[in-house]
């Protein structure tokens, strides 16, 4: 007959924990709530005050002598340079973590956060190091699937395109990587998340000159070159942390580590961050060059009104919060000009039937119009890519969204 769950057998199985991995053993299958309920942040600040001369006098920095403190191993790095076993540790045994007492439980939850944390940066690594992402963006022209220039000189289109970049980086792969809402105590270490990934490839923006952006370039290759040499400078964010230093004015490891944040944190889903860096970067994309276009969203009549205003091509629509939005594009006349098309007219824009399906299965029409409405009612035509930036690291920093939830549809 299965034993029933009281405290006396809680006491048994806490015993035993003890005897096969010493007092740590009390504390393992910790949660983010732990660190918080046990006062990490605070007993952390205190640690690297107290150790600074053992921070600075450790070639490794802050990991070393807290690896040295708290396992007795000076030589515990936690680096970004090609070894596996460089940031392991072993709490059952330790007789150097066990012998802390009351500050065993302290020690363990820093070391499983520091762990956790150079995890999160290799998975990153490895998920960016693949040919995926490339193989992703790097489609046949597909830019000119959504895109007619007229003039072959215009470069307006592209760069708006890739002044995109910088929140879908941030916001992507930053929390495509957590795989989950980044909200309350935790907050605070994901903005710096996403501030250090965008901090990272903005300034990749500025080293493309005009001639890069032709009517011929292939947008898809540049964008992936963009999002791997900006992931690199971000993975790079590892070994600084790991030394105690500042990284992208974002803070040093405490930020990182605040709220508990990695302190369960259960790897990288590299395929989930591919899908999701993919489907953020099509839809900004296409959103982007859409609108240097006619392409307009009209509506805001209740939805199924029957006076036409609530009424058109549903493949085109959303219905949202009662309220129908249509999507369409004001083609201009060329060539043979019919009377009735003097003007123009409106059709659905180019490249429509391609989204959600096949290669830009990840973005919809729903989340280009769910997208842009939510842009406009934040700043109206001035929503750029600085309004992008700000808007996201306010959403993660006061708790009211999350961009890498909400995927191709968030603003």
């Amino acid at each position: 007959m299965p034993l029933s769950v009281n405290p006396s057998n809680e006491a048994i199985h806490k015993l035993r924990r003890q005897a096969e991995c010493g007092l740590a053993g009390e504390f393992f299958n910790q949660k983010a709530s732990d660190w918080n309920n046990n006062g990490l942040d605070a007993w952390l600040d205190a640690w690297m005050t107290s150790h600074t001369t053992d921070i600075e006098a450790n070639p490794y920095g802050f990991v070393g002598a807290f690896g040295r403190w708290a396992i007795g191993n000076p030589n515990w790095s936690c680096r970004d340079e090609g070894s596996e076993d460089d940031c392991d540790f072993n709490p059952c045994g330790n007789a150097v973590l066990n012998g802390k007492r009351n500050e065993t439980r302290q020690a363990y939850y820093v070391m499983e956060s520091v762990n956790r944390l150079h995890t999160y940066f290799n998975g990153l690594n490895q998920a960016f190091s693949s040919a995926s992402i490339v193989a992703a963006l790097t489609k046949d022209s597909w830019a000119t699937t959504f895109y007619k220039d007229k003039d072959v000189k215009s470069v307006t289109a592209l760069r708006e395109v890739l002044n995109a970049v910088t929140a879908v980086v941030g916001a992507g792969a930053a929390f495509a990587g957590l795989g989950g809402p980044v909200t309350g105590a935790v907050a605070g270490a994901g903005a710096a998340l996403f501030a250090g990934a965008t901090g990272a490839i903005s300034p990749l923006l500025g080293q493309h000159q005009d001639n890069t952006f032709q009517k011929s370039a292939d947008l898809g290759g540049l964008l992936g070159s963009m999002v791997l040499k900006g992931m690199k400078t971000y993975i790079n964010a590892n070994n600084l942390l790991m030394r105690g230093e500042n990284f992208q004015d974002t803070g040093d490891i405490r930020t990182y580590l605040e709220g508990g944040l990695f302190l369960d944190f259960p790897g990288i889903d590299k395929v989930a961050v591919i899908d999701n860096i993919n489907a953020k970067l099509v839809g900004h994309a296409v959103n982007a060059l859409w609108r240097t276009q006619k392409v307009f969203i009209i509506g805001g009549g209740a939805c199924g009104d029957g006076q036409g205003i609530g009424e058109g091509p549903q493949d085109m629509a959303v219905c949202r919060d009662g309220k129908a939005w249509y999507l369409y594009w004001w083609e201009e006349p060329g060539g043979l000009i019919l009377n009735k098309h003097k003007y123009g007219w409106t059709q659905k824009p180019l490249g429509w039937d391609k989204l959600g399906k096949g290669d830009y299965a990840g973005v919809t029409i729903a989340d280009v119009i769910n997208s842009s409405l939510d842009s406009y009612a934040a700043a109206r035509y001035a929503y750029g890519p600085e309004t992008a930036v700000a808007r996201a690291q306010d959403a993660l920093q006061n708790g009211w969204g999350n961009p890498g939830a909400a995927g191709a549809s968030w603003e």
